[in-house]
């Protein structure tokens, strides 16, 4: 075994895991109604909304409102009872910005009014130096990638990379701030993934910042736990949460050639598994039950599906099965079976989640070609797929095991990237764009 995690674990202090619904799998609340949309992915990371989305909008139709942002980025909102969340940056990389340092770097936090779209608050945070410079490939994505995450009293929780993790309360107020390292990786990519709850806690994966994974308490920011390993670097997936039968949880995270079941008291490895994804690993793992679904690796290296629950090392034993068929940056979304996602090349995959065999692979028509088309994660609605593409609108596609675009949605009046998962509550799903928030909803929605 190549990391340095095992019995690594700094700290001591534990907490009671609550035991939850097994439909909930990323640290989530068992009665989130279909308002919520609280992290990345929405409720338990799934990508599943609960209620019906139009199906065709543009910047005539279906908009019910428009927010102009202070700046870009590639994050996804949240939506917590009344109010949208979404993180942007400004000072680099835009008109008249366009410079190698970030000395100027600002990172935004909006509070919006989900009825109107209404700024209600913005809290602006300097950014800490040294900061990875504007240039390469962190400029596809800019420095505000991380989705942030809310709790059922509303506090919200960023993740800024090397200015920390930061709580702030419904009014805007800052609660804490905590640091969580200010290295980079060998390619300074800059920091990607998303916070997760569990417990008293919030669980940040700081691998850009410091090869750690951390533990923060979720009222004061105080560190619970720290565990440490050079294997982390060039993980940059969200951490899933899987709920095991005897009602413990395990901690699970994707890094380059491994995968790793942690225990989310301690911080310390319980399994790893040995892969073929080497390289950098961007997307987050896919949780059912007690089965992972793990994609990623370099030029899309691979995926597989493994069973939670083991100890040691379970290459062996728990690895249900494996593909060379997988996804560079998006997370796929898992509905009755099968595994769906659109790749960096602008191709769409369908694939049985119980063999890993495929079903289909598609070159999707109007998807502009070059660069990477495709950043945001798929998003399920009533049973069909909405896939954000950066430049070529949103397409929507039936979520079975046939090919087929039922729409293909763009804001005609907006040129810059959409590169963030869209969240949906309450019949309406949010966009955004490197310029916009937008609300989408059919008419009978108006309030």
């Amino acid at each position: 075994m190549k990391n340095a995690l095992q019995g690594h674990a700094v700290g001591t202090h534990r907490w009671k895991v609550a035991l939850l619904s097994a439909a909930i799998i990323a640290g989530w609340w068992s009665d989130a109604s279909a308002a919520e949309w609280p992290q990345f992915r929405g409720p338990g990371g799934a990508g599943v909304g609960e209620s019906s989305v139009p199906v065709t909008w543009s910047d005539t139709q279906q908009l019910r409102w428009k927010t102009p942002l202070p700046g870009p980025g590639s994050s996804s909102p949240i939506v917590q009872g009344d109010h949208v969340f979404v993180t942007c940056y400004s000072g680099v990389g835009g008109a008249g910005e366009r410079t190698a340092g970030p000395a100027k770097l600002v990172r935004h936090l909006l509070c919006v009014q989900k009825a109107d779209g209404v700024v209600l608050w913005q809290r602006d945070l300097t950014a800490e130096l040294p900061e990875d410079a504007y240039e390469g490939f962190l400029t596809e994505h800019g420095y505000a990638s991380s989705t942030p995450v809310t709790d059922a009293g509303g506090t919200v929780f960023a993740f800024f990379g090397k200015s920390g993790v930061v709580a702030f309360d419904t009014s805007g107020e800052k609660l804490w701030q905590t640091d969580v390292g200010k290295e980079s990786s060998n390619r300074r990519w800059g920091s990607a993934a998303s916070l997760v709850l569990q417990g008293d806690n919030v669980i940040v994966n700081a691998a850009e910042e410091s090869q750690s994974i951390r533990a923060l308490d979720r009222k004061t920011g105080r560190q619970v736990w720290k565990s440490e390993a050079a294997s982390l670097e060039l993980a940059y997936g969200t951490p899933g949460l899987v709920s095991l039968e005897d009602g413990s949880q395990e901690l699970v995270i994707a890094v380059p050639d491994e995968v790793w079941g942690m225990d989310p008291a301690s911080g310390k490895l319980l399994w790893h598994a040995e892969t073929a994804l080497a390289g950098n690993v961007s997307p987050s793992v896919v949780v059912n039950g007690t089965t992972i679904y793990v994609f990623g690796g370099f030029r899309s290296s691979g995926s597989l599906a493994i069973r939670a629950g083991g100890r040691g090392d379970v290459t062996r034993s728990h690895v249900l099965w494996t593909s060379r068929n997988s996804s560079y940056v998006a997370t796929p979304l898992l509905h009755e079976g099968h595994l769906y996602w659109i790749d960096d090349r602008g191709q769409a995959f369908c694939a049985n989640a119980a063999t890993g065999e495929l079903v289909y692979r598609e070159r999707v028509d109007g998807m502009a070609q070059g660069g990477r088309p495709v950043y945001a994660s798929p998003v399920l609605s009533a049973g069909r797929l909405y896939v954000v593409s950066r430049w070529s609108g949103t397409f929507v596609l039936p979520a079975a095991p046939r090919y087929e675009i039922l729409a293909q949605n763009r804001f005609e009046s907006d040129d810059s990237d959409f590169s963030g998962t869209p969240a949906i509550s309450d019949g309406e799903i949010f966009l955004r764009s490197g310029q916009f928030l937008y609300c989408v909803g059919t008419a009978d929605q108006q309030k």
